[in-house]
């Protein structure tokens, strides 16, 4: 062992041979975290120590198998398997297969998924005749997670005043006798869900003390990997079992502490001391991963940060790149500037794409770089979400366009006939499925003539079938009126999928709104790419020609699923943990990156700071960072503002930082560049090149008027259409259109930022 521990730094080998007491390891980035706990579990064994008296605690099964089978390489010995180790909650499990009977579980208990208990509170709803729209079974399980992880029972949530006036508030004041009949159901299967597997825990511990002497008399040793991201419960277990001996190790970082919207909670490892004040404080402040310039980045960023454990964080590794740092005019330049520089990259240093990841604030950011990648030629895979437009929200979005379309798109019509649910149930879709086929007409036929529909579907089932048949006709009525935005959200406002997703306001169901968001966005940005170059008319884009183009966009070649090699795009949370050469993290805008919802306290604010301390700190050998100066946001162009999080590191570490400052409020100039980007310069060329073929007049005799004069009602003159009368104005800024009745061309649409029109 000792040889070993000769291949350790000096703060790790006092991490690894300080074994008695509380002691705390600050591990920074890349630090050797896992070396350090897996030495340690294997010094203590060689000192002698019963594996079985060793408690480790991680919070993934990976984690757990591999610290195991590095620990038996380590010793040489089958010893390591006796030491219990894994997650909190399968080792909890195992605790309460043994320990249930106290609680009146027998051994067999079942443990419910995710889907379990969502099916369950469907039937619990069924028979409180309470409406699944209003009780969304995923709010109603967020709800009673957040309150089981901070050990509230169902009696302690119905009988506490502020929780109840807060479902009232919400028109959900039936949650608590849900949660309550919820738990009964559970334990008349005899089942437990996850979170009661750190609940009924803690409640054995509290309520038996024979059976918390036995575990305290049992687990001598307790280490916890990840200290920063325990809830309270995982908190108050460790600190009972532990209370006996107090030998307690922890492993963290504090600044890696970003999962307060899953109950972690950062104060438990800030308050370590308090909790243990004759502790001993390690810092493993070496980080191994990335070169000096992406080291010194994260710690100029984290510094920033008032509540925190002081370390500070250096590397011995080879300078490297300069930060590089992509303005781009909008989200959609941004997935190309990302594109081309990954291609560029690998051409250049023969890389592979696996030597490349992405990372982005929110999963709805994917859909622009997702396009860009494909353009390039380049395989990607999304981790930690599904690709944009398959999405569940998205594609049910999509198939109302699909249907409007093409009414006969059997795939389509199912899968919204009852979305948002309208009263046409299961039963009834089954019937309509098998009279069409003996019909053999489709199903959008078939609920078209009212003769038709068979006579077992009940009378207020038939009248719901003629109202879904009425909006979808009137959508088809506006198709050929309406623009591919205008009529986009005109349905996404008529059929009240927001007003479903908006029922859950958990972080999941946020970001599917976002994503809604997004594909209204993605239609605008389509939408004003179709300008006539020469006049600045727009095009009169239909929603069938956005549908065209993302059917041949997502109907790309997949790639070889045994072909690991692709670029690795996912969320900075889902990154925790992981490394990559090249990294390129995207959108780092104000009220995106900080997220305008964490803006509100000291403590959200640096909960984002971490985050990008986080994303920074994958990088191994180069960091670019991406912003864009505008994104559509409902389908409205906004400016968007450099993130503060590009100010707190040194310019000096970013490549050609700009010499007005990163942070620099756009201008009215800027916002007409930004709104059509690098097509601007392509169009204004085509301009210039085609202005021999104007025929009203030379450039010379034609002076523009200003946009901020032009009202409606004005006589005005176009170079190309002629004269006209200003009908109707609309939009501000660079999205300000005029509709006008030309005398010899009939009435034109134009983006003002290009019609250049002058006053009679």
């Amino acid at each position: 062992m000792i040889e070993l521990l000769q291949q350790l730094n000096e703060p790790q080998r006092k991490a690894v041979q300080t074994i008695d007491g509380p002691v705390m390891v600050i591990a920074g980035a890349g630090s050797g975290k896992t070396r350090a706990l897996t030495f340690r579990i294997a010094y203590m064994l060689q000192q002698g120590v019963d594996a079985f008296q060793i408690l480790a605690l991680t919070f993934t099964n990976k984690a757990a198998r591999e610290m195991k089978e590095r620990v038996i390489q380590l010793v040489g010995s089958q010893e390591a398997r006796n030491v219990w180790m894994g997650t909190f909650h399968s080792i909890f499990a195992r605790i309460l297969r043994v320990e249930g009977h106290h609680l009146g579980y027998p051994s067999n208990f079942t443990i419910y998924d995710t889907d379990d208990t969502k099916q369950l509170i469907r039937n619990i709803l069924k028979d409180m005749n309470l409406d699944p729209k209003v009780y969304k079974p995923s709010f109603v399980l967020h709800r009673i997670s957040n309150a089981k992880s901070n050990l509230f029972s169902a009696e302690d949530y119905l009988n506490n005043p502020d929780i109840r006036t807060a479902d009232l508030q919400a028109g959900k004041p039936l949650i608590g006798d849900i949660f309550k009949n919820y738990n009964a159901r559970l334990k008349r299967a005899n089942a437990m869900d996850f979170d009661d597997l750190l609940f009924n825990t803690n409640v054995l511990l509290r309520d038996f003390p024979e059976v918390l002497y036995k575990y305290q008399h049992r687990f001598k040793y307790i280490l916890v990997d990840e200290y920063q991201d325990t809830n309270h419960a995982q908190y108050l277990i460790v600190k009972r079992i532990a209370a006996l001996n107090e030998n307690i190790c922890v492993v963290g970082d504090d600044a890696q502490s970003i999962y307060a919207f899953r109950g972690a909670n950062i104060q438990n490892i800030l308050n370590f001391k308090n909790d243990y004040p004759d502790h001993t404080l390690i810092r493993l402040e070496q980080n191994y991963r990335s070169t000096k310039i992406i080291v010194d980045a994260a710690n100029h960023v984290i510094e920033n940060n008032k509540d925190q454990i002081k370390k500070k964080v250096w590397t011995d590794k080879e300078q490297g790149e300069l930060i590089s740092l992509l303005r781009a005019t909008s989200d959609n330049e941004e997935g190309v500037l990302v594109a081309n520089a990954i291609f560029e990259h690998k051409m250049s240093k023969q890389l592979k794409n696996k030597d490349f990841a992405i990372l982005y604030r929110t999963n709805a950011q994917s859909r622009s770089i997702e396009e860009a990648l494909r353009k390039q030629g380049i395989p990607y895979r999304i981790f930690g979400g599904l690709s944009f437009y398959a999405r569940k929200e998205v594609k049910d979005l999509l198939s109302y366009f699909r249907l409007v379309i093409n009414p006969l798109d059997e795939e389509a019509l199912l899968r919204i006939i009852n979305y948002p649910a309208r009263g046409i149930g299961k039963t009834t879709i089954e019937r309509l499925i098998v009279a069409a086929n003996e019909q053999e007409i489709s199903v959008w036929n078939l609920i078209n003539e009212p003769s038709l529909i068979p006579n077992d579907i009940n009378r207020g089932a038939q009248n719901k079938l003629h109202d879904f048949v009425n909006m979808i006709r009137s959508f088809q009525a506006l198709h050929e009126t309406k623009t591919a935005f205008e009529l986009a959200k005109h349905i996404n406002s008529s059929v009240g999928i927001v007003a479903a997703l908006k029922e859950d306001d958990s972080p999941e169901g946020i970001s599917r709104i976002e994503n809604i968001e997004e594909l209204l966005n993605a239609i605008m940005e389509f939408s004003d790419k179709q300008v006539d170059e020469a006049t600045g008319e727009q095009m009169g884009v239909k929603l069938a020609d956005f549908m065209q183009d993302i059917a041949l966009l997502t109907d790309a070649d997949k790639k070889d699923p045994e072909d690991d090699d692709y670029v690795s795009m996912m969320t900075i949370h889902s990154a925790k943990g992981l490394e990559f050469p090249y990294v390129y993290v995207v959108g780092i805008e104000e009220n995106l990156f900080p997220s305008i919802q964490s803006l509100g306290t000291r403590a959200e604010l640096e909960e984002e700071r971490r985050l990008f301390y986080v994303a920074i700190t994958r990088a191994k050998t180069k960091l670019t960072l991406s912003y864009a100066e505008s994104r559509y946001r409902w389908g409205n162009l906004s400016l968007c503002e450099p993130s503060r999080f590009l100010e707190e590191i040194n310019e000096q570490l970013i490549d050609k930082p700009r010499k007005a400052g990163i942070r620099r409020k756009a201008t009215t100039e800027d916002f007409s560049k930004i709104a059509e980007g690098s097509k601007l310069k392509s169009m204004q060329q085509a301009t210039q090149q085609n202005q021999s073929t104007v025929a009203v007049s030379s450039e010379g005799d034609f002076e523009a008027s200003d946009l901020e004069a032009l009202q409606n009602g004005m006589e005005v003159t176009h170079q190309k259409f002629g004269k006209g009368k200003i009908i109707s104005i609309e939009g501000t800024g660079a999205n300000r259109k005029a509709t006008v009745q030309f005398a010899a061309y009939g009435q034109k649409q134009l983006l003002l930022k290009f019609a250049r029109l002058k006053i009679v």
